[in-house]
């Protein structure tokens, strides 16, 4: 997992707890890169799980939310840190729509050690689109909080339901946006 994540979710817990906290989840989970990340590097997403899971004990915060609450914090580092690249989008479903042929090639070639997950996003009619996620990794909560993030940035009257898919381990989801029509 690219390091830019474990970077932003150091300040998350910084910007949300102290930086007292981010020491004691380090020192608690005794990671094996110590806690030393740069963003262009690469780490065991093992590493975030249990700095997550120790959050939650320490906070009383499902690990679900705390997941959720992040994405939204990583969503809204990427629209600051990348705001040319999303300059000509003008909603969720555009945003969403780009992920994979755009976003992620870009992502790929700057990193191509990069293991990202696969999104397959789908318009069904003028209302309803799915975003499908699919990853080794289980992190669905955390492409809710994203893709929750994007809908309040673009200001979209989108009501989003999430349905796990099998194996049900947080791997593999499937995203229903329904936008309200005025």
């Amino acid at each position: 997992m690219k390091g830019v994540v474990f970077t932003e979710f150091l300040s998350f817990v910084e910007s949300k707890f102290d930086i007292l906290m981010v020491d004691n989840l380090i020192t608690a989970t005794k990671p094996s890169s110590k806690g030393a990340y740069t963003a262009v590097g690469t780490y065991d997403a093992g590493e975030l799980i249990a700095m997550i899971v120790e959050l939650s004990k320490r906070v009383n915060v499902e690990v679900s939310e705390l997941a959720k609450l992040f994405g939204g914090h990583l969503f809204n580092h990427f629209a600051v840190a990348h705001a040319a690249t999303l300059g000509n989008v003008e909603t969720t479903e555009q945003l969403l729509a780009s992920v994979e042929n755009r976003i992620h090639v870009e992502v790929r070639k700057l990193y191509p050690d990069a293991e990202l997950p696969t999104l397959e996003f789908n318009q069904l009619d003028d209302t309803t689109a799915e975003m499908r996620y699919s990853s080794s990794r289980p992190f669905a909560d955390l492409a809710e909080g994203l893709i929750s993030a994007a809908i309040r940035h673009y200001g979209d009257p989108i009501e989003m339901t999430r349905n796990d898919l099998p194996p049900g381990d947080g791997t593999n989801a499937c995203f229903v946006l329904k936008r309200t029509i005025k």
